[in-house]
């Protein structure tokens, strides 16, 4: 009489055909505690065991709905009654802008806990020491073999039947597979003194060094650098400054990275006879000096530089840009008036970028010569 405790009674198999008729087979004699061990997945072999339908999705579906309902309510409560803020003119429920929220939190809330039902309800805490694992059969059929394992427990259970039937069906070997009784008789102890009383301990020093980093370290040096900052917010009063500002104007002479300060502020006819147009009067250049004459020259020019202001009266009418004086005026001389600004026109220096300027006198030299063709157009 052997001590130890039979857990099911194995056949290893040559050909996936013959695992296929022995899932079919074992299937029909009214087993129903067995599984099939393969190498890789074998096509049909759900149908030959006659597996029902995974109940797994139920669970994943009722899961996913779950976390669209709590993102819901989550989102609700803290939109309309936690934190009510008006964005927009947007009711406090604005559901379309939370849509991406209760999705990813729909998604999130299926796939772990899709996880956790298959690992603790579906599968019982699998046991990594498993009777299967390190026998000779496990070693066979994860390398090139194919098998069935009947376990003992199953209700029609008969070691002499199941070896004529794995007999009958071609098997290669027919292995018994026992119980480690040192794993059977083993007791769980979870609510042992030490296990306990580790618990304890890591709860304990977990939660001091979290307390520790939030509360103290945080508030120590180097770690306070970030809260304790040398500088002063807008409209601050100044301590260090004898004028008492904080907003201090650029030093003197001081220049922006890639930027170069205009030349000719005070000297128009020096423009004029220095610069010149680098663009070529070309579709798209005329188009963007077209589009920004627009914007920022039309409303007192008009769009065709007749000076007739769309402004009607809130503004003084500036002259016509077809006058004799302006259309004798070369390109460098009407970029001065563009960067510094003339009489009661503004400068536009900072509005435009020095290719938007050029493009712009590129399309109102183009107005210019609309009215004023020369016969030579003809």
């Amino acid at each position: 009489m052997t001590d130890k405790k039979l857990y099911s009674l194995t056949a290893v198999f040559d050909k996936p055909d013959d695992i296929i008729n022995a899932a079919e087979k074992v299937s029909d004699s009214g087993y129903t505690k067995y599984d099939i061990n393969t190498p890789y997945p074998v096509h049909g072999l759900d149908g030959a065991m006659k597996l029902p339908p995974s109940k797994l999705g139920y669970s994943a579906l009722v899961l996913g709905l779950s976390g669209t309902f709590a993102a819901v309510l989550m989102i609700y409560f803290m939109s309309v009654y936690d934190y009510p803020i008006v964005i927009g003119g947007k009711p406090f429920f604005a559901l379309p802008a939370f849509v991406p929220i209760m999705f990813e939190i729909t998604v999130l809330a299926a796939s772990i806990g899709t996880v956790l039902t298959m690992l603790f309800f579906f599968f019982k805490f699998p046991n990594n020491s498993h009777p299967l694992l390190e026998t000779d059969y496990m070693k066979l059929v994860s390398v090139d073999k194919y098998g069935v394992s009947i376990q003992a427990d199953d209700p029609k259970f008969n070691e002499d039947e199941i070896s004529k039937l794995y007999n009958d069906l071609g098997a290669s070997k027919i292995l018994p597979v026992y119980w480690d009784l040192e794993e059977v008789l083993y007791e769980h102890k979870i609510v042992e003194p030490k296990f306990l009383g580790m618990l304890a301990l890591t709860a304990i020093i977990v939660s001091g060094t979290v307390y520790f980093s939030l509360n103290k370290l945080m508030f120590m040096e180097p770690f306070s650098w970030m809260m304790e900052q040398e500088k002063l917010s807008p409209q601050q009063k100044s301590e260090f400054f004898s004028d008492g500002y904080s907003m201090r104007p650029p030093v003197e002479g001081a220049i922006a990275r890639g930027d170069l300060p205009y030349q000719f502020a005070d000297k128009p006819e020096m423009a004029a006879k220095i610069l010149s147009n680098p663009l070529v009067s070309s579709e798209e250049n005329l188009l963007l000096g077209k589009t920004k004459y627009n914007i920022y020259c039309s409303p007192c020019h008009g769009y065709f530089g007749e000076g007739d202001s769309r402004l009607r009266g809130q503004f003084p009418n500036p002259p016509s840009l077809h006058s004799q004086k302006l259309r004798d005026w070369t390109d460098g001389r009407i970029y001065h008036v563009i960067e510094v600004g003339q009489n009661v026109m503004p400068a536009y220096n900072t509005q435009m970028t020095n290719n938007e300027k050029w493009a712009t006198i590129l399309y109102i030299r183009a107005l210019q010569r609309s009215l004023n063709a020369k016969e030579s157009d003809l």
